[in-house]
């Protein structure tokens, strides 16, 4: 059997305090020399930054004189880029830029990208430089705007019209739609009612057309009178009553716009210079000096001349056997020449006081066959009535547009 020696007390105790002692001067030490911190050491790829990238702009407008050679080199279009550009032009369109025409060009940084040439407000020519160069004619659609007035005629038919902020234009082409039924000077009575529904374009905020009636509605002496805009598959742009029939008749009833009958038709009238009963085959429209004078309907010019008392006289011949005659002219249009083609609605001449005239004013004529008969009178012919297939768009479009009109009535009597 294994005997233990016996460990004293004293011993135990000794190291006891050795072992504490030694604590202590570690603990001593770590507060005097602090840890020193350790070192992350990473892997990394180095990031390499490029320069920002910028669009900016630049404005011109074409001046008098100017050419696109010496324009590109104004705004840093480097020589070679210019050369590409007029090679690329085979269609000629660079040769159109005119005075006026604005320019746009485009920088990315320091280097040229695109030109804008602006032709009108509703074309431009775009050119995209890159590596290679490409010409584009870009055409930006219009904006149509839908715009509705009315009025009551207290002393002219124009004047109501531009009270009620009708367009000049507007104004005209109502008085020319209706002027196959309606004299706007003789005809009109105080308290006559129009209304219109007109279109006008814009594009980029400018406006591009002088606008286009779509519904137009005159009240005369409690007559209704409708016109709706319609494109016919044979006629193209008509305007029809409420049961399709066209407006348009074969003949203008007033050559004139906003003229008025200073003579009627009279085969008893006394002759205000010559002062004996002779017959007065026509109707006088007074008018100012230099007044447009529309051909009354489709025909050939079969005369341009002097006639004696007539003056300065042109005549037209029509189909159906018919002639209209306009003297007392002062000029002639210099388009008109005796075989000429015209359209109704053309201007042939122009009010004056030629020949037995007591003022200035236009003497009109309506001829069937070999009789001359009274123009305010006279039945005018219907043009086309619209086509049967077609009838039910038009019905549709019609009710569309009554509906609309009435709405705006309401609004109006509010």
């Amino acid at each position: 059997m294994v005997g233990f020696k016996r460990v004293s007390f004293k011993n135990v105790m000794i190291i006891f305090i050795l072992f504490i002692g030694f604590i202590l001067l570690v603990n001593l030490d770590l507060k005097n020399n602090p840890q020193l911190p350790e070192e992350d050491i990473f892997e990394s790829e180095e990031i390499i930054t490029t320069a920002a990238t910028f669009k900016s702009y630049d404005f011109y407008t074409v001046k008098e004189g100017e050419n696109l050679s010496i324009i590109f080199e104004e705004f840093k279009v480097p020589l070679n880029t210019a050369y590409k550009i007029f090679r690329k032009d085979s269609n000629g369109s660079l040769r159109d830029v005119r005075p006026g025409n604005k320019m746009i060009f485009t920088y990315l940084n320091e280097g040229i990208v695109q030109i804008e040439i602006i032709k009108d407000t509703s074309s431009s020519l775009v050119i995209n430089i890159g590596e290679d160069v490409s010409l584009e004619k870009v055409f930006k659609s219009p904006e149509t705007v839908p715009s509705f007035k009315t009025g009551i005629i207290e002393t002219s038919f124009y004047e109501a019209g531009l009270k009620a902020g009708i367009p000049d234009s507007i104004i005209m082409d109502f008085a020319y739609i209706f002027g196959w039924d309606i004299d706007f000077i003789f005809d009109v009575r105080k308290g006559d009612r129009f209304s219109v529904i007109f279109e006008t374009e814009f594009s980029q905020g400018e406006k591009i057309s002088s606008g286009d009636v779509v519904f137009a509605e005159f009240i005369n002496k409690n007559n209704r009178y409708i016109a709706q805009r319609f494109y016919d598959e044979e006629q193209g742009k008509q305007y029809f009553n409420e049961n399709g029939d066209n407006v348009k008749k074969a003949f203008l009833r007033a050559p004139l716009d906003f003229a008025y009958i200073s003579s009627h038709f009279n085969p008893n009238r006394m002759h205000p210079i010559l002062h004996r009963i002779k017959a007065h085959n026509g109707v006088d429209y007074a008018a100012k000096r230099n007044t447009p004078v529309k051909a009354s309907g489709d025909g050939v010019i079969s005369f341009v001349g002097k006639k004696s008392g007539y003056g300065r006289t042109l005549e037209i011949k029509h189909g159906g056997d018919i002639k209209t005659l306009y003297a007392h002219l002062e000029k002639f249009n210099p388009q008109s020449k005796v075989g000429s083609k015209v359209k109704q609605g053309d201007i042939v001449a122009y009010v004056g006081d030629s020949g037995q005239a007591t003022g200035t004013h236009l003497h009109f004529e309506f001829w069937q066959g070999n009789k001359r008969t009274d123009p305010v009178k006279v039945k005018l012919p219907s043009a086309k009535p619209i086509n049967q297939n077609q009838i039910n768009s038009f019905n549709n479009l019609l009710s569309l547009n009554i509906n609309k009109l009435n709405k705006y009535t309401l609004k109006e009597d509010e």
